[in-house]
C-alpha cells in the first residue's frame, strides 16, 4: 500500500502532491470521524490514501499507524513509524511504535524504542494533541508534552512489570502519576498490583502535586477519590464516605469502595447486599466482580457462585476473573483438583492477578499439601510486595508444620507491613501461646480485640471473631483469670451458639473453679453437638466419678444409709491448681484465624486482595 511504500527518511512534507486538488483537511476529519465511530477499516482505507496525497505528512502517517493499531496490525504500524524514523523526533510516534511492540509481547524492542534519546522530544505539530485528538493552541503544548511523558512512563512501567522488574515498574508508575495526577491508570496499577505498602501509598498521595496540576475546585475531589481507593485490609475502619465525596454517593465505583470496607470489617452480609445492588445495575462491573465472588465464598452461596461463574466464562473467557470464579466455586465444594486447574488458568491469563495466586495456595493448604501451598504463597509474595497477606499465609503453613520459629518470622514480616491488622495480631498471639508466653499472648489478643471494638457504628462483633474471643478465654485461664475466661467464652458462645469447643472450654473453666455441676452441664452440651469429642468425654467421666465420691445417695432423706468412703486416694478432683500441672488429658482446642478453607468455613479470595482471612479451628498440641 502507498503508506508502506513511502521510504522517505523522516522528512515532513506539508504540501500536497502536485496536481492534487482534494481538500486534505476534510479528508483528515473524515478519518478521525471513522475512528470515533469504530469503523477502523474505513479509517484505514482513507488514512492510507491521505499519506500518499500529502507526500507522507507526519500527522497523516501517525493517523495511518493509529488505524493499523486499531485493526490489530501491530507490526505494520510499528514499521510504518520506524521506517520513516519518526520515533526519533516525535514523542507520539515513539509511544505508538513502542505500544505496538508491547502488544506483540516484544518487550525488549518496546523498551529500546521508549528509551531512545537521540534527539530532544517534540510534539508532532502545533495542531495536534495526543491526549484528546483535537486542534490545540501553541501555549498549551508544554502541558501536552508533559502528559505524553506520563503516558510514556506508564508504558515503560508496564514493560518492566512484564519483564518481572517490579521495582523499576513501580518507579515508572510513581513518576507517571507525579507528571499527571489525573493518570488513574498509573495509580490503579500501583494499588491493584500491591506494589506499595499502605504507608507508602499514603506517602505517595501526600507527594502528588494536586495544587499545581488541578483547578482549585477539583483538588479535594481528586485527592479524596484516590484516598478512597487505598488499601482497606491493613486495619478495620469505618465504612463511610468522606464529606467531599457525598456528591458521588451514587457512583458505582465509590459504592464498591464502601462495600470493600464492609468486607474487610467482616460485615459480609452488608457487603453482599451492596455488591448485589451494584451488579443489578451494572452486571459485569469489573471492579465489583472479584469482591462479589469473595463475599459469596464467605457466605457459602454456591448456587449464586455457580451461575455467575458460568455467565462470566461464556461472556469473558479471556478474563482471569472468570476462571477465578470457577476455581472459587470448586474450592467451596472441596473439589480441589478442578479448583487448582481453573485457578492456575486464571494466573496464566494474568500473571499478576493476586487473588488467584492466593486462592491457588489455599487449594493446596486445604488438602494439607503445605509445600505446594507455600510455593504458591511465595509467588504471590513476589508479585504483591506491598501486601502482607502472602507473608501471613506462609507463616500459617509453617505453624501447621510445627515450625513456630519460621512462622513467627513471617508473622512479624506481615506485622511490619500491616501492624494494625487484627488477624496478624491474633496469629502473633497464637505463637506466643504455643511458646507458653501467656502475658504476651494476652496482649496480642487484646490488641486485636481492641482494634475491632474501636470501630464506630459497629456495636456487635460478627461470628468471624469467635475464635479470637475463645483464645482470649484460654489465655486468661492460663493466667488464672477464671472470671475473665468465662466472660470471653460466653461472648464467643453468643457469636457461635453451636460450637462444641466453646462449651468444652466453659466446662473446663468451671471444673477448675470447683463448680463440677456446671462443668458437667456444659460437657453434656458439648457432647450433644459432637459426640466424638475425646476431651469432653474424658472430662465428663472424671467429673461424674468425682461427684459420686462427694455425694451419698439420699442425703436429703431422714433415714439415709451411710456408705464408707473408698479406700486409697480416690478419684482425681479438680482444683484451682490443676491447670498449671501436667495432665494426660487432651486440652480444649485453641482457635485460629487463618486463610484456610475447611468444611465449616471459606476463605477470602480477592489483587487483595485481595484479601481477607478466614477462621479455622486447629488443635494446638498439649497446651494445658
Amino acid at each position: 500500500m502507498a503508506g508502506e511504500s513511502d521510504t522517505t527518511d523522516g522528512l515532513e512534507f506539508a504540501n500536497p502532491r502536485p496536481g492534487c486538488n482534494i481538500n486534505l483537511s476534510r479528508l483528515r476529519e473524515r478519518v478521525k470521524e471513522y475512528i470515533d465511530k469504530h469503523h477502523y477499516d474505513s479509517a484505514l482505507f482513507w488514512a492510507d490514501k491521505l499519506v500518499t496525497l500529502s507526500n507522507g505528512y507526519v500527522e497523516d502517517v501517525y493517523w495511518y499507524a493509529q488505524t493499523l493499531y486499531h485493526t490489530g496490525q501491530y507490526h505494520r504500524a510499528a514499521h510504518c513509524i520506524l521506517n520513516r524514523k519518526l520515533h526519533k523526533d516525535h514523542i507520539c510516534c515513539r509511544y505508538l511504535a513502542a505500544k505496538c511492540h508491547f502488544e506483540c509481547h516484544e518487550y525488549q524492542e518496546a523498551l529500546s524504542i521508549v528509551d531512545f534519546t537521540d534527539n530532544p522530544l517534540m510534539p508532532i505539530n502545533r495542531r495536534m494533541s495526543f491526549a484528546n485528538q483535537s486542534i490545540i493552541e501553541p501555549d498549551v503544548l508544554p502541558l501536552s508534552s508533559k502528559s505524553m511523558e506520563s503516558s510514556i512512563n506508564v508504558l515503560r512501567g508496564r514493560i518492566y512489570e512484564a519483564m518481572d522488574n517490579r521495582t523499576l515498574a513501580m518507579e515508572c508508575f510513581r513518576e507517571a502519576l507525579r507528571q499527571d495526577v489525573y493518570c488513574y491508570e498509573a495509580f490503579d496499577l500501583l494499588v491493584n498490583h500491591h506494589m506499595l505498602t499502605a504507608q507508602e501509598e499514603h506517602e505517595l498521595i501526600d507527594s502528588l502535586p494536586f495544587n499545581a496540576q488541578c483547578p482549585a475546585d477539583e483538588v479535594e475531589l481528586v485527592r479524596s477519590l484516590y484516598e478512597n481507593r487505598l488499601k482497606k485490609y491493613d486495619k478495620p475502619d469505618v465504612a463511610k464516605l468522606p464529606d467531599c465525596l457525598e456528591v458521588l454517593s451514587d457512583n458505582l465505583d465509590v459504592i464498591v469502595n464502601v462495600a470493600e470496607r464492609h468486607y474487610y470489617n467482616c460485615n459480609f452480609r452488608e457487603c453482599y447486599k451492596i455488591t448485589t445492588k451494584i451488579l443489578n445495575s451494572d452486571p459485569y462491573n469489573s471492579t465489583c466482580l472479584p469482591l462479589h465472588i469473595a463475599v459469596m465464598v464467605e457466605l457459602k452461596k454456591t448456587n449464586g457462585l455457580f451461575y455467575l461463574a458460568h455467565k462470566l466464562v461464556d461472556l469473558y473467557p479471556n478474563k482471569p476473573v472468570s476462571w477465578f470464579a470457577v476455581g472459587c466455586y470448586y474450592l467451596l465444594l472441596d473439589n480441589k483438583d478442578p479448583a487448582r486447574r481453573y485457578l492456575s488458568k486464571a494466573t496464566t491469563l494474568e500473571r499478576t492477578y493476586g487473588p488467584a495466586w492466593l486462592a491457588f495456595g489455599h487449594s493446596f493448604a486445604k488438602g494439607n499439601e503445605h509445600d505446594q501451598a507455600m510455593a504458591a504463597y511465595f509467588t504471590a509474595a513476589q508479585l504483591m510486595k506491598g501486601c502482607h497477606l502472602p507473608a501471613l499465609y506462609i507463616g500459617l503453613e509453617y505453624g501447621l508444620t510445627n515450625n513456630p520459629k519460621l512462622a513467627e518470622k513471617f508473622f512479624r514480616q506481615a506485622l511490619s507491613i500491616a501492624n494494625r491488622d487484627p488477624f496478624v495480631l491474633h496469629e502473633m498471639g497464637v505463637i506466643a501461646f504455643q511458646n507458653s508466653e501467656w502475658d504476651s499472648a494476652e496482649g496480642f489478643f487484646k490488641d486485636a480485640l481492641q482494634m475491632i471494638q474501636n470501630l464506630k457504628g459497629q456495636t456487635n462483633l460478627t461470628e468471624k471473631w469467635e475464635p479470637l474471643l475463645n483464645n482470649l478465654g484460654h489465655t486468661c485461664r492460663k493466667l488464672k483469670k477464671y472470671s475473665e475466661a468465662l466472660e470471653y467464652h460466653q461472648q464467643a458462645l453468643t457469636l457461635e451458639p453451636q460450637s462444641p469447643s466453646t462449651y468444652s472450654a466453659i466446662g473446663y473453666v468451671y471444673a477448675l473453679q470447683g463448680n463440677n455441676f456446671r462443668a458437667v452441664d456444659y460437657f453434656h452440651k458439648a457432647l450433644s453437638i459432637r459426640r466424638d469429642d475425646a476431651f469432653s468425654t474424658t472430662m465428663l467421666s472424671n467429673l461424674i466419678e468425682s461427684l459420686m465420691t462427694d455425694l451419698s445417695p439420699g442425703d436429703d432423706l431422714e433415714d439415709s444409709p451411710v456408705f464408707p468412703a473408698p479406700k486409697g486416694e480416690g478419684l482425681r478432683k479438680f482444683s484451682l491448681e490443676d491447670d498449671s500441672k501436667e495432665s494426660n488429658l487432651p486440652p480444649p482446642p485453641i482457635m485460629r484465624l487463618t486463610s484456610r478453607l475447611d468444611e465449616s468455613s471459606a476463605t477470602e479470595l480477592s489483587g487483595l486482595e485481595s484479601s481477607s482471612l478466614m477462621i479455622e479451628e486447629v488443635e494446638m498440641g498439649d497446651c494445658d
